[in-house]
């Protein structure tokens, strides 16, 4: 997969600001790449691709201070949640 497919993710959907005090684990790390994927009609890699690409940002899935952001948030928050709706 080329880099530019992971870095439109991170770009699109990674709220990078860093005063959250807890971040994404594993699981919204990557439910939140597949509903980003999904919106953009791109294939999902699997996890350790999106890992090994989410080390050039410095973020750790289980240990950062990221976000969700953008339609991808939306999507995966409601996906995770449907009795929230």
């Amino acid at each position: 997969m080329s880099r530019q497919h992971f870095e439109a993710f991170v770009s699109q959907a990674i709220d990078e600001e860093k005063d959250k005090d807890t971040g994404l684990g594993t699981d919204e790390l990557y439910g939140l790449y597949t509903s980003w994927c999904l919106l953009n009609n791109e294939e999902p890699q699997p996890p350790a691709m999106l890992w090994e690409a989410l080390k050039a940002h410095n973020i750790t899935p289980g240990n950062n201070h990221v976000g969700m952001k953008g339609p991808a948030a939306a999507d995966y928050i409601i996906s995770s949640a449907p009795n929230l709706v």
